[in-house]
């Protein structure tokens, strides 16, 4: 079963965080969030939505940063995580090289294994044959 997303009103939000609804208005013109709009043009904010907007208000607020600084800093974390995801693909694929350089090393080492104990058999049998044949020649 899906779970259902809800979604807060400008009044609600504003609410939130002890905010005017036209310094969230603020936000959304400067283009630092984007909540969905309904049908009648209401403005709907996600629990991402939220989640933004708190950080830009203690960016704001508490930090003293201006919105055009948010806006670098919201830009710089949005390219962090990009090479973020791309440094973990490429973390993945090089795992996945390295278990299957792995598995065929092991494999070399196993055939490696298998013909070296075959070359001392056959050296031993080599071996033992003239030995055999040399206590033979002295007996008689």
């Amino acid at each position: 079963m899906k779970k259902k997303k809800g979604y807060f009103s400008i009044s609600a939000v504003a609410e939130m965080f002890s905010v005017h609804q036209q310094t969230i208005r603020l936000y959304e013109r400067e283009g630092l969030i984007s909540p969905r709009r309904s049908e009648g043009n209401t403005r709907l904010f996600s629990e991402e939505d939220i989640q933004r907007l708190e950080e830009i208000i203690y960016l704001t607020h508490k930090l003293g940063i201006n919105l055009a600084g948010v806006e670098m800093i919201l830009k710089q974390q949005r390219r962090i995580n990009k090479l973020q995801r791309e440094i973990n693909i490429m973390f993945k694929r090089f795992q996945q090289e390295l278990e299957a350089e792995k598995l065929e090393n092991n494999d070399e080492i196993s055939h490696a294994a298998k013909r070296l104990s075959s070359l001392k058999s056959s050296q031993k049998e080599t071996l033992d044959i003239p030995l055999l044949t040399t206590k033979k020649n002295k007996g008689t």
